[in-house]
């Protein structure tokens, strides 16, 4: 508990020093991810907590997104409310769409439920460009933020720390949330709601004010997106939306409760930095979500649980190898991966193909990649890869026979008899 006190005041400095760390491009890249990491664990509290399954996140988003758009342009554009409070009407917006969604979603469950929500968010999403008195149709809506309270929130440092402040007492909510009885009742209709039925509890009751709650989050994100725009289209709604909240929380880990937003934050960064490099950046991340729904069930967060796991069976002297052996495959793993995509993303796209019909006859161009040129021809090309991926192989054979070798020591170690284990206890 003390690590963990420390572990998260240490996170508390740096993120309230990142204004003094980063440029204005890479703030709006962390606000960015503060607003992905709320909008996960928004999702998290349906999904991961209740075990109901949505595929229509984006819609409650969008809801309070464009609440928060009215709410910022009424009273002649002053503000229903000061710029601080803002993300209140995103929570009311999100609140009562997602209690009415809610009602009629969770009458079922299931395969069923995931798609009304996806049949509701797409409802949402194919309306929202005609309905221009309430979403401004295909271009959306402006605003702008007010001053308030001696700030004037025309800087990324003050939206930052605005939408920090958000994010932080979101997070505290819902985390409080999960120690109320209410929270254990959502805890039972994931695990067995007819028992909660047979118990007397109106589960349809329940799992609807959890489904309005995690809507209410949900809007508070969007909110916090609008105050950081300062505008609105039905892009909030896209469907891509809604599949980024699902891949962000299985990624980050639904059993621990910061696991959705740190897979948030991780892949927002992911996106922002790596997009840039290649125009294969999407591949990448469906790539990992695969890997970590295969290997890793329990998410990044997960591996946390499983090296402390791991080191307190077998100690630190025994567990480094381990370590040492796990973030080796993955490095090989990984560059050749990042090798091979690379190089056949070159060789089928568009200027490699005009390059080969201005050369028809020849031999086939060089690819450049990472400033090097690389013959298609060349056994190197195609067996650095194959290098790569055999290193990861073996190291990851050797991480099972090490693995294999501690659990036989600990099995092999003396166990202390019942009546010395009784005389231990009792004194």
């Amino acid at each position: 508990m003390r690590i963990h006190l420390i572990a998260g005041l240490a996170g508390l400095v740096l993120m309230a020093a990142l204004p003094y760390l980063l440029s204005q491009g890479l703030l709006n890249a962390a606000i960015q991810m503060l607003i992905a990491a709320l909008f996960a664990s928004a999702y998290n509290l349906l999904c991961g907590q209740a075990g109901m399954l949505s595929f229509g996140h984006a819609a409650y988003f969008g809801v309070g997104a464009f609440a928060t758009v009215h709410a910022m342009n009424a009273v002649g554009g002053a503000g229903l409310l000061p710029t601080p409070f803002m993300p209140l009407a995103g929570a009311v917006g999100g609140l009562i769409f997602g209690g009415i969604a809610g009602w009629f979603a969770t009458q079922r469950s299931g395969t069923y439920f995931a798609m009304i929500t996806l049949a509701i968010a797409e409802l949402v999403h194919s309306l929202a460009p005609h309905l221009k008195g309430v979403f401004g149709g295909e271009a959306g809506l402006s605003t702008m933020r007010m001053p308030a309270w001696g700030f004037d929130f025309g800087s990324t440092t003050q939206v930052y720390y605005l939408t920090l402040a958000w994010v932080l007492v979101s997070l505290a909510l819902l985390y409080a949330y999960t120690r109320t009885p209410l929270g254990r009742l959502t805890l039972g209709l994931r695990e067995n709601s007819h028992r909660l039925r047979f118990l007397g509890y109106n589960v349809h009751g329940v799992a609807t004010l959890v489904f309005a709650l995690s809507a209410m989050f949900s809007g508070v994100a969007g909110s916090l997106q609008v105050i950081s725009n300062e505008s609105a289209n039905y892009v909030v709604f896209d469907p891509a939306l809604s599949a980024a909240a699902v891949l962000n929380t299985y990624i980050g880990g639904v059993q621990v409760f910061l696991g959705p937003a740190l897979g948030a934050s991780l892949m927002t960064f992911f996106g922002y930095f790596v997009s840039d490099l290649t125009r294969s950046w999407l591949l990448y991340q469906g790539i990992l979500f695969v890997l970590v729904m295969m290997f890793m069930p329990t998410g990044l967060s997960g591996l946390v649980g499983q090296a402390a796991s791991l080191r307190q069976r077998y100690g630190l002297a025994r567990t480094m190898p381990l370590f040492g052996l796990a973030v080796g495959a993955a490095a090989a793993a990984t560059a050749g991966t990042v090798f091979l995509v690379e190089l056949l993303q070159r060789l089928f796209s568009q200027e490699y193909r005009a390059m080969l019909q201005l050369d028809s006859g020849g031999a086939w161009p060089s690819v450049t990649l990472f400033g090097h040129p690389w013959q298609v021809s060349s056994v190197t090309t195609w067996g650095l890869p194959a290098l790569l991926f055999a290193v990861a192989a073996l190291l990851a054979w050797r991480y099972r026979l090490r693995l294999s070798a501690c659990e036989s020591a600990q099995a092999a170690q003396p166990t202390l008899a019942p009546h010395v284990l009784d005389s231990k206890e009792a004194v």
